[in-house]
């Protein structure tokens, strides 16, 4: 079927002036409309007259929605309902005139899943992940990504690369890319990288960031969360060994950052007189009897002071902020 095209037309649908309802366009060909959508009017061509042919009618423009004919004519179309889809206009002989998909979003249902994004980072080199809840039944896709250190005197700018699982948001304070996890069974996960972020200077700014995804049914979910990498850093876990039958050993995590003497760590030991054989997590729901700080070495050696000890559990965390513990090491003492 034969397309109209005009260079200069809008690549979206055109929405009235006067719709008295919250809209704003995601990406080109992507509406986004905040419920409730009362009486949303979308307009199919913005200069219809140059557009059609000259046999043609504004009256002889049909829609469809998800591919199915609607009853409504002409060059605007009213949304009845605050239902998503994807919506098309044609010409009298089917010929596709113009098409965008409508995302339904819930300022309600967003408000409650705010801060509902779980970000940490293993050091201080600027590359943080973050990750979102599953709701059942709704799958869901990211739709955009917004990231920026948060400053009033600078404009943020996003855009996504051809794979659309790449995303950059540039801004004079930052320049932070995003990319979707490939693996399907970790599609709620995102890996970020600030390219301009400095480890040895103090943070002054936070980073904002927002998830924005295409849910089942054509909803739009957000999560959002504000931070600095010094509030979510959580080291990776310790490696433990036996220096003899009462003394154990361990190292900063290769992945902190360096050099230890400018990022200490804490370290937490816990001593534990029970070795349960079939226990997956043995340092689970314990209190520690000892707190060390280290400043500078990378090698900690621990002498075990307790009797009949059967296995020593370790953490650490960064020793100059109040941010998380990492994962419980632990090692059998007999």
């Amino acid at each position: 079927m034969k397309l109209f095209v005009l260079t200069m037309v809008c690549v979206f649908l055109q929405v009235s002036h006067q719709n008295p309802t919250g809209h704003w366009t995601l990406l080109p060909h992507i509406l986004v409309v905040e419920a409730p959508c009362d009486q949303m009017p979308l307009r199919c061509l913005e200069q219809p007259a140059e557009l059609l042919r000259k046999d043609a009618k504004i009256e002889d423009i049909f829609w469809r929605k998800d591919g199915n004919e609607k009853e409504q004519k002409g060059n605007t179309y009213t949304l009845e309902e605050c239902l998503g889809g994807n919506f098309t206009c044609h010409s009298k002989d089917g010929s596709l005139l113009n098409h965008t998909v409508v995302l339904i979003q819930d300022n309600e249902t967003n408000r409650r899943r705010d801060e509902n994004l779980n970000c940490s980072a293993t050091n201080y080199n600027g590359e943080f992940l973050c990750s979102w809840p599953k709701l059942t039944g709704l799958g869901g896709k990211v739709a955009f990504i917004k990231a920026r250190r948060v400053s009033d005197n600078y404009e943020t700018q996003c855009s996504v690369d051809k794979s659309g699982r790449r995303w950059t948001c540039s801004s004079g304070q930052s320049n932070l890319i995003c990319s979707v996890d490939k693996k399907k069974k970790r599609k709620r996960k995102i890996s970020c990288r600030d390219e301009q972020h400095c480890p040895f200077t103090e943070e002054s700014q936070h980073i904002d960031i927002t998830v924005y995804v295409w849910r089942k049914y054509f909803y739009l979910d957000n999560y959002s969360k504000r931070f600095l990498l010094s509030e979510i850093v959580k080291p990776d876990k310790v490696e433990i060994s036996k220096v003899n039958n009462t003394t154990i050993q361990w190292s900063y995590p290769s992945s902190w950052s360096s050099p230890y003497s400018y990022f200490p760590l804490s370290f937490e030991i816990a001593q534990l007189r029970r070795g349960c054989e079939r226990c997956k997590d043995l340092c689970g729901n314990i209190k520690s009897t000892e707190t060390l700080t280290f400043n500078s070495s990378d090698v900690c050696q621990f002498r075990v002071t307790q009797r009949r000890t059967k296995v020593v559990c370790v953490r650490a965390k960064d020793a100059l902020c109040d941010s998380p513990w990492s994962e419980w090491s632990h090692i059998r003492m007999s």
